[in-house]
């Protein structure tokens, strides 16, 4: 039986993500480089600083390197920096990559809000960032990618056409809600920097090995797939981050068997 293909007439397909957050005033990142916890209600102020890179360089790091190899993004940004870094949403958008929800800051998980809080916090991120850039959000994809049980209906209800906050299936599919159907596109963690180098302290180095097996294992599957490949503005906006990003998208500049796709270009599929 004939394997089915993406539009392109490929069977794989890649997705590069960049996660560009910002937490809120006053609030650190629960993890960082640092492996000794500080005291009990000590402020982290190593940890903010840490995670202000990726405003202040990281994501125009990471925006140069794609441009140089004219690969597309799915940028997922935390509503906040339309306050913060318009200046950069602005560039995002007009360098063609997909803008997508993230929540208003990365403190804020919908696991831990009331339906109403949710309700607003998604409003609330989605309408800045159309505010600053002129685009609306047609992805979402949660902080920690924690959903809620409320999450795909609230987003549904926003008019969203996909989000992310899924483990379950390797190709996207509709999920029902009282709102109407969105698609959920299944989030991949093997080829993620953030687990990678700071959970687990692999070598830079690993991330493009390990994409290169991901991809070798990919091409055996019966059926068409992709693979995400995640990147957070605040670690691999970093030199040593994008020479690994750089060496994953020289490889897949090197491949004529892979379509390099954006998240909703892959949730368009879903009847296809």
């Amino acid at each position: 039986m004939k394997t089915p293909s993406w539009p392109t007439g490929h069977r794989t397909a890649v997705v590069f993500n960049v996660m560009y957050e910002q937490w809120a005033d006053g609030v650190a990142p629960a993890l960082g480089p640092m492996g000794n916890p500080l005291p009990v209600g000590a402020l982290d102020y190593q940890a903010i600083s840490w995670a202000r890179y990726g405003r202040r360089a990281g994501i125009w790091n990471l925006l140069r390197l794609l441009a140089d190899y004219q690969v597309r993004a799915s940028v997922y940004a935390s509503g906040i920096l339309a306050i913060s870094a318009p200046e950069s949403l602005r560039a995002i958008v007009a360098a063609g990559h997909e803008l997508n929800g993230h929540s208003y800051s990365q403190d804020i998980i919908p696991a831990t809000l009331s339906t109403a809080s949710e309700r607003e916090d998604i409003a609330r991120s989605l309408e800045e960032l159309e505010r600053c850039t002129g685009t609306r959000p047609t992805g979402w994809i949660s902080p920690r990618c924690t959903p809620s049980a409320m999450t795909a209906q609230l987003l549904t209800e926003q008019g969203l056409s996909w989000y992310g906050d899924v483990f379950d299936d390797d190709l996207p599919y509709l999920e029902a809600t009282p709102a109407g159907e969105i698609v959920a596109l299944p989030f991949s963690m093997e080829v993620n920097d953030l687990p990678m180098s700071i959970r687990y302290g692999e070598p830079w180095r690993e991330l493009a090995l390990t994409f290169i097996d991901a991809l070798a294992e990919h091409r055996q599957l019966p059926h068409r797939s992709f693979i995400d490949v995640t990147v957070h503005a605040h670690l691999a906006g970093r030199p040593v981050g994008l020479g690994a990003l750089r060496q994953i998208l020289e490889h897949v500049a090197d491949q004529d068997d892979l379509w390099v796709a954006t998240r909703a270009e892959i949730a368009a599929c879903i009847t296809a």
